[in-house]
């Protein structure tokens, strides 16, 4: 049992440490600079009551709560972010520990000893939940070393465990039913993205605010941490994560190994289509995973293009909040156009997501060795590398132009001023920004294969967070312009840095030429 526990451990400390420390920091962070915000804003605090009366606002940042208060606003800043973050995180580690170690074949000696495998599983899953209580223990510090209420600080930090206990749970159900880790991570990570639009959906319309019970961010919402410090919700999340959890050590003892009840069918025949050749399998392979980002961030951009008139209307009879949004490094918001330009700096983050899940896929694969064959056969590095790269990029190109059309087409919907062709230049202007995350994970690819994905994420994600924190503290300009976002134009309110761009794609090809020739230069693990 203690070794099995210590396995566990090492599996997620790293990534677990990083998201503890990120958590913490940013809550801290925040508190902190609570009352300069609130003093260079007309009015001070009660002029933030305007903002419970916006859908667009309640919509994208959730409903305001206790804004008067320094951790009710820290809350309403960073909430839904750390909420997000600690459940994906909760969902990529635990289908990476249960079904992509058990598909790897590292259970297979582990099983054939004393250990039953519902103890196995009960114990990875106790590591990583442990890890997710780690995490709301430390923003729930954070909050209290920076003077904030003890009870909305417990709550707050609770509710983001919990979530994350719930996502752990929900992975946990998805590694037993599906037949690999890739269906098991997708299918746990289309759960989530569903509970988060639910949550946009009914704090945008009042009508359908009932939904919130049904998504795990909802639920965290209603706990309204620093103003009434809800139990209930806290209680209906423990007891989600706990039937969740249950039932996935119930369903690991009731299957063989490798095996899963979903996603085998009923016997067919052979599909020999894009077997022919590298580059077409690599084409293959990016199908069906495309197809549910597309729907995903589709449907979220669908949604951003719905609320475009609302909020800039909004903002253009509130001034003070267009400057607060601007502070927290969500410029240009007065008008559609600019509306549009400054969320499409989400959708980098979105499709540096994509690019390094797309990445890490093949590192996945040499590390489960399923390409000892394929690199045994007249197939160098380089050609299964420029292959995966070129349909990745194929596909990343797709998803912005996909999301670009559905901003256009939630805009049309409402009558807003935004051109197609607008939206497809704001969208396109991303694509140096994701040609750098792609760079970067083929980088570790070649240097550090176990971290593709974190490092294919540094670029888009790492690079927002940092350009946020810098124009919320007002750092330094030379540390705001370590993020690549500093360089990137409001388009299409004004035409794109073409210098910056090509500077990017540079960068991204250096890197990605960098952790070929590395790749070829290691052997294969």
């Amino acid at each position: 049992m203690t070794a099995v526990a210590r396995l566990a451990a090492r599996l997620v400390a790293r990534g677990g440490g990083i998201l503890l420390g990120v958590a913490a920091g940013i809550s801290a962070l925040v508190v902190a600079t609570y009352a300069t915000v609130i003093a260079s804003a007309p009015g001070g605090a009660a002029s933030l009551t305007a903002l419970a009366a916006n859908p667009a606002i309640r919509t994208l940042f959730g409903q305001p709560v206790a804004l008067d208060d320094p951790g009710g606003f820290t809350v309403w800043r960073t909430g839904t972010v750390l909420a997000v973050a600690v459940t994906v995180w909760a969902a990529l580690a635990t289908t990476r520990v249960l079904r992509g170690e058990e598909d790897a074949g590292r259970w297979d000696l582990l099983l054939s000893g004393r250990v039953p495998v519902g103890t196995v599983v009960g114990v990875h899953l106790a590591v990583v939940v442990t890890a997710v209580v780690a995490v709301g223990a430390g923003v729930t510090v954070a909050l209290l070393a920076t003077g904030t209420a003890a009870g909305g600080a417990v709550v707050h930090g609770a509710s983001l465990a919990l979530a994350g206990a719930a996502a752990v749970g929900t992975a946990g159900v998805t590694s037993q039913l599906l037949p690999d880790r890739g269906r098991a991570t997708g299918a746990a990570v289309a759960v989530l993205l569903t509970g988060l639009l639910a949550r946009m959906v009914a704090d945008g319309v009042t009508a359908l605010e009932w939904l919130r019970w049904v998504s795990p961010f909802g639920v965290v919402a209603l706990t309204r941490p620093f103003e009434a410090d809800r139990v209930a919700p806290l209680l209906v999340l423990g007891g989600a994560a706990a039937v969740l959890l249950g039932a996935t050590v119930v369903l690991a003892g009731r299957r063989d190994l490798r095996d899963a009840p979903l996603g085998h069918g009923r016997p067919r025949a052979p599909r020999t289509r894009l077997l022919g050749s590298v580059p077409a399998f690599a084409l293959r392979r990016l199908g069906r995973p495309l197809v549910g980002w597309t729907v995903g961030v589709g449907a979220f951009f669908l949604l951003i293009g719905l609320i475009a008139e609302s909020m800039t209307d909004f903002l253009a009879e509130n001034p003070v909040f267009a400057e607060l949004a601007t502070r927290a490094g969500f410029a240009e918001l007065g008008s559609v156009a600019g509306y549009a330009a400054t969320l499409f700096a989400l959708l980098a983050v979105l499709v540096g997501g994509f690019v390094a899940a797309r990445v890490g896929g093949l590192a996945h694969a040499e590390s489960a060795r399923h390409l000892d064959l394929l690199l045994a056969a007249p197939v160098t590095r380089p050609q299964l590398v420029g292959a995966e790269v070129a349909a990745t990029a194929t596909g990343a190109v797709a998803l912005t132009a996909a999301a670009a059309v559905a901003t256009w087409a939630g805009t049309a919907v409402v009558g807003a001023p935004l051109g197609l062709g607008d939206a497809l230049a704001g969208a396109a202007n991303t694509l140096p920004l994701t040609a750098l995350g792609l760079g970067a994970a083929v980088l570790a690819l070649g240097v550090a294969p176990a971290h593709v994905a974190a490092i294919g994420l540094l670029p888009a994600a790492g690079g927002f967070v940092l350009n946020v924190v810098a124009d919320s503290v007002d750092a330094p300009e030379w540390v705001a312009g370590l993020s690549p976002y500093a360089h990137l134009a409001a388009v299409p309110v004004e035409p794109p840095d073409l210098v910056a761009a090509a500077v990017m794609l540079a960068i991204a090809a250096a890197a990605g030429a960098a952790g070929t020739w590395a790749l070829g230069r290691r052997d294969i693990r």
